[in-house]
């Protein structure tokens, strides 16, 4: 069985041979500009967080999904950094393979050709399926073993003595409650969902009683998602589910952009 493991204080998943990351959404800053606010773009911070996670012998990277920010249309920021990110990235990574988005509309005008895109169906190595959770994954990726997925920028909040309220990334593992159904003959074993790779996106708190989840898995009846284990991106382990359920958010997921 594939070890994957987080890589300590980053939203990066690591087995040692590839390494796994989501939800980049190149081009926010734009998004924020025409919100009225200015700054400065984290595409370079990003760049270097990738090269600092992979070490010195990981020679593959995944991108589960949402290169780019926006949906619809496309902006001047993600035509200009998108290629020369990821121009980059290949001269690091043997490999780099890239599982379609909800955001990533046109995608292939900006990857450069070396850069293999799979669909939203997903992609599978060995008895690891990985997909960007917007979509149902193929039956051959449901077939796995684990299941990765990114989509949901998971978080967990906090809520003081005075009910103020702060939030966390967090790594969710959890388990599948049967072998088979929703039409798939076989089902993976557990999933893990990975945090989003952008930190200006923050996160939506998967432990606040007024969050739903998104995407047709975690808002399935397929998998556990109370018995869910939440992990900081420190490793620290923070509890099931069910025993750090809190209020205080508003309804739905208001960073993910269907």
């Amino acid at each position: 069985m594939t070890l994957l493991q987080p890589v300590y204080g980053v939203p990066a998943l690591s087995s040692g041979e590839y390494l796994v990351i989501g939800d980049l959404h190149i081009g926010l800053e734009s998004h924020l500009f025409s919100k009225g606010f200015r700054v400065a773009s984290h595409t370079g911070d990003m760049l270097a967080s990738v090269l600092e996670a992979a070490g010195d012998d990981i020679s593959r990277l995944i991108v589960l999904g949402d290169v780019k920010d926006s949906v619809p249309g496309s902006t001047k920021q993600e035509y200009a950094e998108i290629p020369d990110f990821f121009e980059s990235l290949l001269e690091r990574f043997e490999r780099i393979d890239v599982v379609k988005g909800n955001h990533d509309t046109r995608i292939e005008e900006f990857l450069p050709p070396a850069v293999k895109i799979h669909s939203a169906a997903g992609l599978r190595i060995g008895d690891v399926g990985l997909v960007h959770g917007h979509r149902w994954p193929s039956e051959d990726v449901m077939a796995c073993r684990t299941l990765v997925m990114a989509h949901n920028h998971p978080a967990v909040m906090f809520v003081d003595g005075i009910g103020k309220a702060t939030t966390e990334p967090c790594w969710i593992r959890g388990n599948f409650k049967e072998k088979s159904g929703a039409g798939f003959s076989v089902l993976p074993e557990r999933y893990i969902t990975i945090p989003a790779f952008n930190r200006m996106l923050g996160g939506s708190p998967m432990n606040s009683a007024d969050t739903e989840p998104i995407g047709p898995l975690l808002g399935s009846g397929l998998i556990d998602f109370d018995d869910a284990d939440f992990y900081l991106l420190d490793g620290v382990y923070l509890g099931k589910r069910r025993d750090l359920i809190t209020k205080g958010y508003v309804k739905g997921n208001p960073r993910v952009r269907e």
